[in-house]
């Protein structure tokens, strides 16, 4: 809706970081036309409709870098397993549901990034052409594409790597449907990427066929990287190298490519990386939850890399991914302040929005930028006293302070009611579908315990 925010403190990560107190957004056309004082916004704008924002903070809507929307079926499970939860759940799960679940499940993940503020998901998984569309018709914004593998990732967890191209095939063929139905729809908020699953199931016969879409579509590039020792280990037989090495040999590294989670790169890895331009894609939540994440962030970070937030599985709360992310982030250089909060907020915002290719759009509240908004209540207990509202943004800020979230200028959320879904249905759902998942999961894998909570139910 055409509107302008009113008597707001608008955080607008512009260049300057410039926080503009008393201050006014005019959005008109899905844009954002205007930003400065309240007084000015009202005098320049007078036919467009007042929202009054007085003791709210009009923020870019948060950027989630790198999620799982699907993977939302196994929270409260993995996290507390000795297990394998690649191979050992979050595959063989993502295989065994139905479409209805993994469209239930979908629309979940998009109920609570909006309550977290969030904008933007960049969903790379496997079967997403069966329900990008129940995201899509949320009016979030999207980048979307299929995790690619010849490898017979449905064996792994037995330990055997065994490539097969026909099955590396269906991967490829649901990433053409994939870009064929929904690359560059809805008025260009949905768009779709290529993905290389990881290093060690994807074959350079695998690697190639995605550049060759990435080259006919004009795509960017995602891939999951150095996420486990076993992925590690398994490069190192296979290509006699580590994994970033090995997306060297077969090119894919570059400005276009965004690797997520890093955590067993060494020294030569980061160097190489950062040589490349490639971004990081930092989940450093769900990457702790077994202990602090041990990707090398201190040197990451001062190679120059460009690092975005993202919650990866099991959450969408992009405000735990900040206050984690500050934690580990501080904890790679041995404790201290450094970085500062902003660089999170920036994580989270402008920087998931360059890795994107899409700085230009997203990412800050600017002139002739898309209206991407997101409204927090500074009136909350955790945002006072306000000293410096990034540190309370990212050491206290949590969901429930999260007011209206608006996407290409339209409420997807206002005064705390999610208007793009019904709540009530769309939980109920999700949790109907998670039990008939687990159960299929089990039957097709007795060896997979059922969760005590789901049996005999």
């Amino acid at each position: 809706m055409d509107c302008k925010f009113l008597n707001a403190t608008v955080v607008t990560q512009n260049e300057r970081r410039e926080v503009i107190a008393n201050g006014g957004v005019a959005v008109k056309d899905g844009r954002i036309v205007a930003v400065g004082p309240s007084a000015e916004i009202e005098r320049a704008w007078p036919e467009l409709p007042a929202v009054d924002a007085a003791g709210k903070a009009v923020m870019p809507g948060l950027v989630n870098g790198h999620t799982h929307v699907l993977l939302l079926v196994l929270r409260g499970t993995v996290e507390d397993m000795g297990a394998d939860a690649i191979y050992g759940y979050m595959t063989p799960i993502s295989f065994a549901m139905t479409d209805d679940e993994r469209q239930a499940l979908a629309l979940l993940g998009c109920l609570e990034a909006l309550r977290s503020g969030t904008a933007t998901l960049v969903e790379p998984f496997r079967h997403v052409v069966n329900y990008a569309g129940a995201m899509a018709e949320t009016g979030m914004r999207l980048w979307f594409s299929e995790s690619c593998a010849d490898a017979l990732t449905l064996k792994i967890r037995r330990g055997i790597y065994e490539f097969d191209p026909a099955w590396g095939e269906t991967f490829l063929e649901r990433e053409r449907a994939l870009i064929e139905k929904f690359h560059g729809t809805h008025d260009g908020r949905v768009r779709c990427q290529v993905a290389a699953h990881a290093p060690d199931n994807c074959s350079p016969w695998m690697l190639r066929k995605l550049n060759d879409l990435r080259e006919k579509y004009g795509l960017r590039r995602t891939v999951h990287m150095a996420q486990s020792k076993g992925e590690v280990a398994q490069v190192q037989r296979y290509a006699g190298c580590t994994p970033a090495q090995y997306l060297e040999r077969n090119d894919w590294l570059g400005p276009d490519v965004v690797g997520a989670h890093w955590t067993y790169c060494s020294d030569d890895d980061v160097a190489l990386l950062a040589k490349h331009g490639v971004h990081m894609a930092h989940c450093p939540a769900n990457s702790s939850r077994r202990g602090p994440h041990t990707a090398p962030v201190a040197k990451i970070l001062d190679a120059g890399v460009n690092v975005a937030l993202g919650t990866d599985n099991m959450t969408e709360d992009m405000f735990q991914a900040m206050k984690i992310g500050s934690i580990i982030h501080r904890g790679s250089y041995g404790g201290g302040t450094n970085p500062q909060p902003q660089a999170l907020l920036d994580a989270a915002t402008r920087n998931g929005a360059l890795s994107l290719g899409a700085l230009d759009q997203i990412g800050s509240i600017e002139p002739g930028k898309k209206a991407d908004l997101t409204v927090i209540d500074l009136d909350d207990p955790c945002m006072v006293p306000r000293i410096n509202l990034a540190s309370n943004i990212v050491h206290y800020g949590h969901p429930g302070m999260v007011e209206s979230v608006m996407v290409d200028g339209e409420f997807l959320m206002r005064e705390r009611k999610v208007l793009c879904l019904d709540e009530k249905d769309v939980v109920r759902n999700a949790q109907a579908a998670s039990g008939a998942a687990w159960r299929r999961l089990h039957e097709k894998n007795p060896d997979l315990p059922l969760p005590e909570a789901l049996r005999g139910a």
